[in-house]
């Protein structure tokens, strides 16, 4: 990790840049999946599987009897550790429920807004180097909190066709109602488009490499909705020389960098010498680690930023916007005031970001590469939408009426304007 000190501000854009992500290779290959799956459906997803994954596909819906069948394969103590998340997830999106708006914002002037679920939804959990089973729990548990009438999951199988069991007992207990065997961006454009055999949602959520983001971002514009723009994953550490314990901030780094190599771990502290101490540290604790191939490839794209105050280190960490921030100061509740732009922070020495990743029961769904300046991470209002209903009475368009003629005949709308006089005028005969 290269270290910058005190950069000028005029450096933040080029020290906040991402590792680019965007391929035009990618991006054709991906609309020419989009077109063949569109009009060929299953058939065309068996074809892929045949020339992207090399084997024939099978049966595309897991069935029931494999599902249960996962459960065994299960370790007790995963089982238990699932149990416990899901109970923690569930009561913290459990408590974003709303009630709704109901006002009178005038004499006889009824204004409702009321949150309605999403009908059909589809999450995408990657597979890969790591079967992201927790996604699971974050994505399913809320969808069904939300009262979502369909909720279906396309993940990719290995080469004999089984998908990890992990994914199939989560997607159990969360009461996920179909899985599909299929992987990649003919994933998502099965669940934009709808199959033979998947169903086409309305909305589609959760993480992928370039292909499936790049499926997500090209359907977004007309097809399906998508939870949020996404990226690889990143994380920035806030630590003081006086607050943070250097080991700590190694393997919050390093649990980044594992993700894979497009990650990137962003450290912003106040001391050069702290700084070397937490790189001494990264490379002691990576020695050990299985995925020390993928850590090199991230820690090459990450850096170091040292800042002589709090201000400036708050600053910087506002402009990057990253997707997790963790503060680990001497007063990390004041340094947390001044964050306004991040996707997930985590508050002092004891709270690393595996723990929200898991099982503290925020979401881990986040926006990366900046987005949090503009997107909230995935919550119950993900799965949502917010519909209006009103009634007025005649008394009260009778007093809103001046008000409607008035800016409907200033922006040329005589019919608008029209409604209300045909009704106020003639009210006793209506």
């Amino acid at each position: 990790m290269e270290i910058f000190i005190n950069p000028e501000q005029s450096r933040w854009d080029e020290l906040s840049s991402r590792p680019a992500s965007s391929n035009p290779a990618v991006r054709e290959a991906v609309v020419k999946i989009l077109e063949r799956v569109k009009a060929g459906g299953d058939d065309a997803l068996r074809e892929l599987s045949l020339e992207i994954d090399r084997r024939p596909l099978g049966e595309i819906e897991v069935s029931r009897e494999e599902i249960l069948g996962a459960e065994e394969k299960v370790k007790p103590e995963v089982k238990e550790a699932i149990g416990r998340a899901l109970e923690n997830i569930r009561a913290f999106h459990s408590a974003q429920k709303s009630a709704g708006v109901d006002i009178e914002t005038a004499p006889g002037v009824r204004c409702i807004q009321k949150p309605v679920p999403i009908e059909r939804v589809g999450l995408y959990i990657p597979g890969g180097t790591a079967p992201l089973f927790s996604t699971v729990l974050m994505l399913a548990i809320p969808a069904k909190i939300a009262g979502c009438g369909l909720v279906e999951l396309c993940t990719p199988c290995g080469k004999d066709g089984a998908i990890c069991p992990e994914v199939l007992y989560a997607a159990s207990v969360c009461g996920v109602d179909r899985v599909f065997r299929i992987g990649g961006a003919q994933a998502i454009a099965a669940m934009a488009y709808g199959t033979r055999s998947v169903c086409r949602v309305d909305k589609i959520f959760g993480p992928g490499n370039q292909w499936v983001t790049t499926a997500k971002q090209l359907l977004s514009a007309g097809t399906v909705a998508i939870d949020m723009p996404a990226g690889p994953s990143e994380v920035m550490v806030l630590a003081d020389s006086k607050g943070a314990d250097p080991a700590f901030v190694a393997s919050d780094l390093l649990s980044q960098a594992e993700h894979g190599a497009d990650s990137q771990a962003m450290l912003v502290c106040d001391r050069a010498d702290f700084a070397d101490k937490v790189l001494k540290q990264l490379e002691i604790q990576k020695a050990s680690l299985p995925r020390e191939e993928y850590i090199e490839k991230s820690l090459s794209k990450s850096r170091c930023v040292v800042f002589s105050s709090e201000e400036q280190m708050a600053a910087f960490a506002n402009h990057y916007a990253p997707e997790h921030l963790i503060v680990s100061t001497s007063d990390p509740w004041g340094m947390t005031e001044r964050i306004t732009t991040a996707g997930s922070v985590f508050v002092g020495n004891y709270t690393p970001e595996s723990a929200g990743d898991y099982a503290s029961g925020t979401n881990h769904t986040l926006p990366t590469c900046g987005w949090a300046h503009s997107f909230s991470g995935v919550n119950l209002d993900s799965f949502t939408r917010k519909m209006t209903i009103q009634h007025i009475s005649r008394e009260g368009l009778e007093g809103l009426a001046g008000t409607i003629v008035a800016m409907a005949d200033a922006e040329g709308l005589s019919a608008h304007a029209g409604a209300v006089l045909i009704r106020t005028k003639n009210h006793d005969t209506l």
